[in-house]
């Protein structure tokens, strides 16, 4: 089992400075590098300040320069949002920069607000096939010579130069939910990353059963890796417990708002939600989150992803974004580095 980070700036109101805020990712990047975590993830999301991350490849970059050993993750690229030939280069180009120590993680993406803004009257649906055909050609230009006349792209002969510094490569990594996605991804030799978001065990079951049907369709044999993404917080202390999960509870009802794109958006912030709002939404109050997510003491948490382990997976990324201010943050990866990791590692 490896573990790593999943993390972003996120601005909840109008008086945290961004600088700030990406003081306070650097650091908890520095904190999981040290402690021997094997990736940190970081996204590409636009126009919103409930996740702040326009270019995961500038992030990474500047992480490449101050953190020594970990590797470093898009978690995710929105495919869609690219021409094929510009993520091939530019990813390639990151992997020099870093060592070879990039993984790139693409998804189709999740929020109409954005696609409206970036491919204005695309839908999930086009979005799901814009991705299904992007990756394919992405190993192909780092390949070099390749042409490509599909529904969405065309282009004569062309080369990513440059190439990558891995073999054959950055590994990539789908973002899959439905059994398609985790087909579409074993058939093109890709990792999966999976969440259950606010939906409990049951849930991580039905993922993990989707990646090894695929893995029976396509390629019962093969060594690709699945990941594991959850919303994590680590105390021994009740109240800091409790605490947290009030605050997941109304991370997943802006969630839902972001989601559903029916609340207005003033300079990248969202109509703030009453108390009965959060409370209205099913299964996000904090005592069900209390359950459904990685909230507990260190014993507990470590019982829960040695059940992890047992399913299958390959990696548990520790999704820190949250609402929940900087110290805590801080402190909670720290107590989950130093008394749930030894467990496994």
């Amino acid at each position: 089992m490896k573990f790593s980070v999943f993390v972003h700036m996120e601005r909840y109101n109008n008086n945290q400075l961004y600088i700030d805020l990406y003081n306070d990712f650097i650091d908890l990047c520095k904190i999981a590098d040290k402690g021997g975590m094997h990736t940190i993830w970081t996204g590409e999301h636009h126009c919103m300040d409930f996740t702040i991350a326009p270019n995961p490849f500038v992030s990474i970059a500047d992480l490449a320069n101050k953190l020594n050993n970990v590797r470093l993750g898009t978690g995710t690229i929105v495919a869609p949002f690219w021409n094929p030939i510009k993520l091939a280069e530019e990813a390639a180009i990151t992997d020099i920069v870093t060592s070879g120590r990039l993984e790139l993680g693409v998804a189709r993406g999740a929020y109409s607000y954005e696609y409206d803004r970036l491919i204005p009257g695309m839908d999930a649906l086009e979005a799901g096939e814009r991705l299904r055909e992007i990756v394919p050609v992405i190993r192909g230009l780092w390949n070099g010579n390749y042409s490509h006349n599909g529904k969405f792209y065309k282009f004569p002969k062309s080369t990513s130069i440059p190439k990558p510094l891995q073999s054959n490569g950055p590994p990539i990594w789908i973002a899959a939910r439905d059994p398609s996605s985790h087909e579409f991804a074993i058939n093109n030799n890709c990792n999966v990353q999976v969440t259950p978001l606010s939906q409990g065990y049951e849930e991580v079951i039905t993922l993990m059963n989707r990646f090894i049907d695929a893995k029976k369709k396509f390629n019962l044999h093969s060594n690709l890796k699945i990941m594991l993404l959850q919303h994590t917080y680590v105390s021994n202390n009740q109240k800091e417990l409790d605490e947290a999960a009030q605050k997941f509870s109304k991370f997943y009802a802006y969630f839902n708002a972001w989601f559903k794109n029916e609340k207005p958006i003033n300079q990248g912030q969202i109509k703030r939600m009453s108390f009965e709002e959060i409370e209205a939404i099913p299964n996000c109050s904090p005592k069900i989150l209390k359950n459904n997510l990685a909230i507990g003491t260190s014993k507990e948490i470590i019982e829960l992803i040695k059940k992890y382990e047992d399913l299958g997976f390959d990696e548990f990324s520790y999704w820190i974004d949250s609402g929940i201010n900087f110290e805590a943050k801080k402190n909670s990866l720290l107590t989950f580095i130093n008394e749930v990791m030894p467990s496994f590692n």
